[in-house]
């Protein structure tokens, strides 16, 4: 700590504009950058690679390495990937997130549930596609030649090949196209039994807490949302009366949104 400075971390932009608008800052948030900086001398670090959001803590780790009498480590950053919902940084707590070993299926409709404007971003960030052709796909979207549908469409397909490979990405496609463009049911539907202890004496339940039950909402205040924003569908049939009862059937379909399905066994 004797080697690094108040002066210095009050450097760093957010500091600084807390510092002079009299937020305080805690003794932790010091330390972090400081610790990730003492990183780069105890392993002698040449280069670190990191996210443009962790430019300073790089920069704190070739200070230090200098104090340290260490050649001064070569920091690459990378820009930050937005998250599906186009605002903040994919993360997987937040759950804005594609993950590398989800189904092919479900990486394929991640890729198609992005905003247009974040489409050329993921291309240049997460795919092997090169930069020319790149420059080709934005001018395409920006003359309007190009629908923006198609073009998400080629990049889930690539997507998906990275990790599975073109098969798996094919049937990716040909499931998207036959469930969220034609309407049809998947070809998987996971199954999910149900209790008979969950339900009533008639055999019903409410139709909040089946969701949260079978894991198609995180709770039965988040499947009440649901319902009321006409997201749920039972063998079909919307469902808007989010206080329901449903009398289950074995084989019944639930839906919510257009890509969480189970099939109820009793």
């Amino acid at each position: 700590a004797a080697k690094y400075t108040v002066a210095r971390m009050l450097e760093r932009d957010d500091f600084e504009r807390r510092y002079k608008e009299g937020i305080p800052i805690g003794i932790h948030e010091f330390l972090y950058p400081l610790m990730q900086g003492y990183d780069s001398v105890a392993l002698k670090a040449d280069l670190e690679l990191g996210g443009t959001d962790q430019k300073f803590n790089l920069m704190v780790g070739r200070d230090l390495q200098r104090e340290f009498g260490q050649e001064p480590q070569v920091a690459i950053t990378m820009p930050i990937l937005e998250g599906l919902d186009g605002v903040q940084k994919m993360s997987k707590s937040l759950g804005n997130y594609v993950g590398i070993s989800e189904p092919p299926k479900e990486i394929y409709g991640k890729a198609m549930s992005i905003s247009d404007e974040l489409i050329v971003r993921y291309f240049q960030l997460v795919t092997p596609v090169s930069n020319e052709e790149v420059d080709k796909i934005q001018d395409n979207l920006a003359s309007g030649s190009h629908h923006p549908r198609d073009v998400k469409m080629q990049l889930a397909r690539e997507l998906v090949t990275m990790y599975y490979g073109k098969d798996a990405a094919i049937d990716a496609e040909q499931e998207f196209v036959s469930v969220f463009q034609q309407g049809n049911l998947p070809e998987e539907i996971p199954d999910v039994q149900i209790p008979a202890e969950e339900t009533s004496t008639e055999g019903t339940i409410w139709l909040p807490k089946l969701l949260a039950l079978i894991g198609l909402a995180n709770s039965t205040s988040a499947g009440k949302r649901f319902v009321k924003q006409g997201a749920v569908k039972i063998d079909g049939e919307k469902m808007t009366d989010s206080e329901y009862r449903v009398v289950v059937n074995s084989g019944m379909i639930i839906q919510v949104g257009k890509r969480k399905f189970a099939r109820l066994i009793l």
